[in-house]
């Protein structure tokens, strides 16, 4: 069976969906090609796309949540009077790109990214992809804008089955939706002892751990985090992963060559071992990124989250806060106060735990592959 998989540079996750899928398909015998939708059509689109993501989402905060909120709220509707520039990009590409799909001749077409399900509904609409089957895979803990309008995707992937009377209030029928969970790479998913993944990190498998992220990019202010956590008295182990954020990495290498307290600290570039450290904690303190969150939740892993990009990752801590298996860190409830309450009780933490072992989805990747090479 020859699988597509059509993601958008907009973020690590959506390529990192993409790749655990492929992964999973290529290692039961499918034939998989990867492909960035705008890569094909622009290499301008594709940069704009994705520095636009990023710096709207860091820097234009209340503008970004308020184009979310209005798309969200309306849908495509709200923009019916003059069509959004994605609309407008697909409609002029999708002659360009139908031709790239012709040249790989699937059998199955994955998109990871609603853009990328916009073009695929484009392009049945003018009935260029003749019978081929289409699964859309959302990669956050909601119903991101637009899903309800590419009615021509066949099937569509959510984070939960909790999430399926938005998506039927949102206009989807349920006999299109995929509860499976967001796909993670199956390596989540595998058994590792907190003693065998202390032995791999050379770190003390005893002392309380707590895995520091901040996403891809790395933001998050580390050294500060460990400064407040470092003040409860509890000697910690700090996983400090700082992504490709070098800076930061280079002020949490100084801050731990001059810490003279009781707490260890173990700085980190970009990782590709995140399912070692997480089975190696106790808590993971993070943006609540769709993937992370995801990856946490296989690995049983209890979430603290701080500082969300408006629009989804609000609605993933939404979604993970008022179902029990999160806390949100704020200014009122900083990081200090978040993890002493947190390991002080550990009737909540046993809580949490069970919570997150009853709607995690680890086998998520598993059961899409399985799904995919049914007809095979």
């Amino acid at each position: 069976m020859r699988v597509l998989i059509l993601s958008v540079t907009a973020g690590f996750g959506h390529h990192a969906t993409a790749k655990a899928i492929g992964d999973m398909l290529e290692s039961k015998g499918a034939e998989v090609h990867t492909l960035d939708v705008y890569a094909y059509i622009s290499n301008l689109i594709k940069t704009t796309i994705d520095k636009g993501y990023l710096f709207s989402s860091k820097h234009m905060q209340t503008l970004y949540r308020l184009v979310y909120q209005l798309a969200e709220n309306n849908g495509a509707s709200y923009f019916n009077s003059a069509p959004s520039i994605i609309n407008i990009i697909n409609a002029l590409g999708a002659s360009k790109f139908a031709k790239v799909i012709a040249n790989h001749v699937p059998d199955v077409i994955i998109c990871t990214h609603v853009f990328a399900a916009q073009m695929v509904d484009e392009l049945k609409k003018r009935k260029k992809l003749a019978d081929i089957e289409t699964i859309g895979i959302v990669t956050d803990y909601t119903l991101h804008p637009y899903w309800e309008d590419v009615p021509r995707v066949q099937y569509i992937v959510t984070a939960s089955e909790l999430l399926t009377y938005r998506c039927v209030q949102r206009g989807i029928p349920e006999d299109r939706i995929l509860p499976f969970g967001i796909p993670v790479h199956p390596k989540f998913n595998e058994k590792l002892s907190r003693e065998d993944a202390a032995a791999q990190l050379g770190i003390d498998p005893k002392m309380k751990t707590i895995l520091l992220m901040g996403g891809s990019m790395g933001h998050a202010d580390h050294v500060k985090n460990i400064e407040s956590l470092s003040q409860i008295g509890t000697p910690f182990q700090f996983l400090v992963v700082c992504g490709n954020n070098k800076k930061m990495l280079y002020h949490v290498e100084q801050f731990a060559a001059h810490y003279q307290g009781s707490c260890r600290i173990y700085p980190y570039g970009f990782v590709h071992n995140v399912e070692v450290m997480m089975s190696a904690s106790d808590c993971i303190v993070s943006k609540p990124g769709g993937l992370t969150v995801s990856e946490a939740l296989a690995k049983n892993l209890p979430m603290l989250l701080f500082d969300p990009i408006p629009g989804h990752e609000e609605r993933n801590v939404d979604f993970l806060v008022n179902n029990g298996m999160a806390a949100l860190i704020t200014k009122h409830f900083p990081i200090d106060e978040a993890v002493y309450e947190l390991f002080c009780n550990p009737v909540r933490l046993e809580t949490v735990r069970r919570t997150m072992s009853e709607i995690a989805h680890p086998d998520a990747t598993e059961r899409l592959a399985e799904f995919v090479l049914r007809k095979r």
